[in-house]
């Protein structure tokens, strides 16, 4: 029998971004439709204790996707809400799960847990060498403490608890809204709109100097997969591709690959965010397996296309 055979399994956040990969990807590989459990946030709030115990009922498994995200600008204007909601969805349901016996849970973390300044590339065992970058620390702090949870019920109550830390994310179905979308997503649509309106100049915050490092979703979904499949241990594990790019280099092959010719204005006002990101993702090979696949640039033609078909196109 293979790991999902005959398993239960509570995937939250499974009809978002991430998740509806995920799921395809557990179809892909033994999971039978009929035992996956999908809740979405308007039918099951998990804010709600009594709707974390319903959820995690009768679970072989847990992966809690669930979570309030966004980009700086979300992070700057909601720091309370996505601190609270996150911190809250992740302690109730793992709680849950402890006294519903569910035999493994998989804790998705953020790289925003990782301090401000961390040395390249971020190893697993930095995480707790200083304070995250100001303006991600409530969301980052948040899901940090599901690290902490995950690790003292494995002590106290032998609970197969995993906490992974995926980098950003981006593909096709990501959130292209401009007012909580990240990076990769937020050019593609500016670029996309500047073209619609035969603009010039396309404005982007910040200085470009900073950088971050990128994952493809579908391969994200193969390293959680994996990691539910063939880890067993309290430690955090990075999950990323093992790469950085500036800012300012991914606007330029945005812009180049969807054909805009005009100006980048860059709002120097507006936050940089973390200055470097890039992790080490060896721990991630050894443990279980996973090396991501997909490059950057066969990732952005995805997404772009994927965003171009979805709104009809040029």
């Amino acid at each position: 029998m293979g790991f999902w055979d005959g398993k239960r399994v509570l995937v939250t956040g499974g009809g978002g971004f991430l998740g509806s990969f995920l799921v395809d990807e557990l179809l892909r590989h033994g999971a039978e439709r009929q035992n996956l459990v999908v809740p979405r946030s308007r039918d099951l709030d998990l804010r709600k204790w009594d709707n974390c115990v319903k959820a995690v009922k009768k679970a072989d498994v847990v992966i809690h996707l669930a979570a309030r995200v966004g980009g700086i600008g979300l992070n700057r204007e909601m720091p309370g809400t996505l601190f609270y909601e996150n911190a809250l969805m992740g302690i109730q349901l793992m709680e849950a799960a402890r006294l519903a016996g569910v035999k493994k849970f998989v804790a998705l973390g953020t790289i925003c847990a990782y301090p401000k300044f961390t040395p390249l590339p971020f190893k697993e065992e930095n995480l707790w060498n200083g304070y995250p970058e100001e303006t991600n620390a409530p969301y980052g702090l948040a899901k940090k403490m599901l690290l902490v949870q995950a690790q003292a019920y494995r002590a106290q109550f032998g609970l197969d608890s995993i906490y992974l830390l995926p980098v950003n994310l981006y593909g096709p179905g990501d959130n292209f809204d401009p007012r909580s979308s990240h990076v990769i997503p937020a050019l593609i649509r500016k670029f996309s709109e500047a073209l619609d309106a035969r603009s010039g100049k396309v404005e982007v915050w910040g200085t470009g100097k900073a950088s971050r490092e990128f994952l493809y979703v579908a391969d994200a979904a193969e390293g959680i997969r994996l990691a539910a499949e063939r880890y067993d241990g309290p430690e955090p594990v990075n999950l990323g591709a093992g790469f950085e790019i500036t800012i300012k280099d991914l606007v330029s092959l945005i812009s180049d690959m969807m054909g805009f010719e005009g100006e980048i204005v860059w709002d120097r006002t507006k936050p940089d965010g973390q200055p470097r990101r890039m992790l080490d993702v060896s721990k991630a090979e050894q443990l279980f397996g996973f090396k991501a696949r997909t490059s950057l640039k066969e990732g952005l033609r995805s997404t772009i296309d994927w965003y171009l078909a979805s709104k009809g196109g040029r």
